[in-house]
């Protein structure tokens, strides 16, 4: 037996783990050589601990605290629509985000793991396609964002990409074949998230393969312990870069170089900041910001009480309004206290019949429960944080669905809105509409960002496609 099979062995039975190990004899050479590399990639202390909580029926490494009978309360929200003196406050805030980023301080962290199976496309989310006229896929909407802010600021935008073990090397040859969409390649950084086993209802890692646990992400949380794990932090502290912008591949219209958030952000010395749009109504599926017993943290919609839910303020609007579109600015020091031991977000459960294989070596299925991270739960951490809300139309609208809501169909619709608009405040004829009442219509970031960006550029031609017009 060899010195690290023997460690690994020792590791796994000190975890009550050692089941793992009951194919050994069946697997050759090459399947022994996998299974242990897996399994050095395991820690199994954390194993220990989340079995042990599982038992206890409880999330485990809570951030909350004990139960305490405060309600959950609204965040203090830098509003959308401003008075004077907010309006000068974001005047002085922008000046500090543009000094930022000419110093180059700020890196930017895309979470990119998933895959497009559920929009019909076999390959990595970031490569589904999504300009409504170019057809630039989310890669490259991104980069362009990217290689915008660096001819802007004269700086430096280094790109942080979390992969998974699932797309890690298709995602690095879509970028290769493409020359790094323009940019250099020494400042495009792949890291890959971490993976966790699956554990049945005893607490055991269940076996996928008679060489393979079950092993699944550890959720959009553990990018946090990633960029530790992966040198990524230490990158970023050589590069003196001091805050981390993060944004998901899944929303073309996100503005990860934002002057705004990032002097907001940087004036409050706060260690991890949101952006939030207002909900629809207050039925509206998804999380909001806001305070739990005193933390910062987002509430699940199911959790908000009705009489909570639909309260609205002296305004008229909805008080627990500030809907999480997953865009932060965390400070690179706040992510390595996270990460020094061990990442100290709690573990969150989710119960599912998953496809293994029994004692005997046998396909079977199991209830098993797979562990997880969210990135948002650092925000409990959080000393000080800015919540700014954003403007839906201009910032969020994400690819998940193949039909419906959050769609290619409405993240195109959405663009394309946008870009008209700014077309005709600058005077330019407009394309007909397409049969969906869509008018096709792009402007490449790097050419203009906004809407007063592209109309102090005067009298522009577009390339004329037979999908529309083409502002670049």
């Amino acid at each position: 037996m060899s010195e690290r099979e023997q460690a690994l062995r020792a590791a796994a039975e000190n975890a009550d783990q050692g089941h793992i190990f009951q194919f050994w004899e069946r697997l050759s050479a090459e399947q022994r050589s996998g299974f242990l590399d897996v399994c050095a990639g395991i820690d199994f202390e954390l194993v220990s601990q989340l079995a042990a909580d599982l038992q206890t029926k409880a999330d485990a490494g809570s951030a909350a605290g004990p139960e305490a009978s405060t309600a959950p309360e609204p965040p203090e929200l830098f509003p959308l629509e401003r008075s004077g003196e907010a309006q000068t406050s974001a005047t002085q805030a922008r000046e500090l985000g543009e000094q930022l980023l000419r110093a180059g301080r700020l890196g930017y962290v895309l979470v990119a793991g998933g895959q497009a199976s559920r929009l019909g496309y076999d390959g990595p989310k970031g490569n589904f396609p999504v300009g409504p006229v170019s057809a630039r896929t989310l890669f490259e909407v991104h980069a362009r964002r990217l290689l915008a802010a660096a001819r802007k600021y004269g700086s430096k935008t280094p790109w942080y990409v979390m992969t998974s073990r699932a797309n890690d090397g298709t995602t690095r040859e879509i970028f290769e074949r493409n020359d790094f969409f323009g940019m250099d390649s020494s400042d495009v950084f792949f890291f890959t998230q971490d993976m966790l086993p699956a554990l049945d209802e005893s607490g055991k890692i269940l076996m996928a393969a008679l060489d393979l646990p079950f092993m699944a992400p550890n959720g959009h949380g553990g990018s946090l312990a990633a960029l530790r794990s992966s040198g990524a932090l230490d990158d970023m502290r050589e590069r003196g870069i001091e805050e981390i912008s993060y944004f998901q591949v899944d929303n073309p219209l996100v503005r990860p170089a934002d002057e705004l958030f990032i002097g907001l952000h940087s004036q409050r010395r706060a260690e991890m900041s949101s952006k939030a749009v207002e909900k629809v109504d207050p039925g509206e599926k998804v999380g909001v910001i806001g305070r739990m017993q005193g933390r910062m943290g987002i509430i699940e919609y199911s959790d908000l009480a009705p009489e909570l839910r639909d309260s609205r303020d002296a305004s008229g609007k909805l008080r627990f309004r500030a809907g999480n579109i997953a865009v932060h600015l965390l400070r690179r020091d706040f992510v390595e206290s996270l990460t020094q031991d061990r990442l100290e977000l709690p573990w969150h459960r989710a119960a599912k019949v998953m496809q293994v294989i029994d004692e005997s070596g046998q396909p079977a299925q199991r209830a098993g429960t797979k562990f997880e991270t969210f990135v948002f739960d650092a925000l409990g951490f959080c000393n000080e944080s800015v919540t700014l809300e954003v403007d839906r139309a201009l910032e969020f609208s994400p690819v998940k669905n193949a039909q419906g809501s959050d769609s290619p169909a409405t993240a195109r619709a959405d663009l394309c809105k946008l870009w008209s608009s700014w077309a005709m405040k600058a005077g330019m004829e407009l394309p007909a509409a397409d049969s969906d009442g869509v008018v096709p219509i792009e402007i490449d970031p790097l050419l203009a960002e906004s809407e007063q960006e592209f109309v102090a550029l005067g009298a522009l031609q577009p390339k004329l496609h037979p999908t529309g017009h083409l502002y670049e």
